[in-house]
């Protein structure tokens, strides 16, 4: 059976419309996959919280010497990692956010970046171990950024999910969305318009 990973991570749950063009990718896709399973993780309802010492220690403590407090911490983050590793496609919302990406996304990525079960350093360099996905990223800006030097989003989500080994990433751009309703209109026409050529 296909497993398909939706992660939102608009600060404003199923209203922001990197959610809502997320969420119409996977109605439709859905529809033509019935028997297929849905997983949403929605980082605004249910945020994650961000890596300090605490959760870095539990992370990299030896099984055998971690106390029940640490053992809690990693199994919470065991938990994303198996759902991750169980999904054949992700599907993205994502929101731009002061140039970056939102913080919640950037915590759930600290909590599946682990050594020795997403990815592992061998003598040839990191190996990502969450090959064969496919994911797509349905971006959302204010502005005008896709191919400009001031777009940190697509190098840096493009390059996290390769370094796990997904390597097969569509983005689909909304751009514009603060620069008038005749913009946003468009923009939004046009994301919709390629969503609909993905989905298969």
């Amino acid at each position: 059976m296909t497993t398909l990973l939706q992660i939102n991570s608009s600060l404003f749950s199923s209203g922001g419309h990197s959610s809502q063009l997320a969420n119409d990718f996977v109605a439709a896709w859905r529809a033509i996959n019935p028997d297929a399973q849905v997983k949403v993780r929605d980082l605004a309802t249910e945020p994650l919280p961000h890596l300090d010492a605490q959760r870095v220690s539990a992370f990299f403590a030896s099984p055998d010497t971690r106390t029940p407090e640490q053992q809690i911490l990693v199994n919470e983050s065991n938990a994303l990692i198996n759902e991750i590793k169980e999904s054949d496609l992700i599907v993205i919302g994502l929101p731009m956010y002061n140039f970056g990406i939102p913080s919640t996304l950037k915590a759930y990525f600290d909590q599946i970046a682990r050594a020795g079960l997403t990815f592992r350093y061998t003598e040839n360099g990191p190996e990502g171990l969450l090959a064969g996905k496919k994911a797509f990223i349905f971006a959302t800006r204010g502005g005008m950024y896709a191919g400009t030097a001031l777009d940190s989003q697509t190098t840096y989500v493009r390059d996290f999910l390769n370094f796990l080994g997904i390597t097969d990433v569509e983005f689909i751009y909304a751009e514009g969305l603060n620069m008038g309703e005749e913009t946003k209109d468009q923009a939004l026409a046009k994301a919709h318009q390629r969503l609909a050529e993905l989905v298969i």
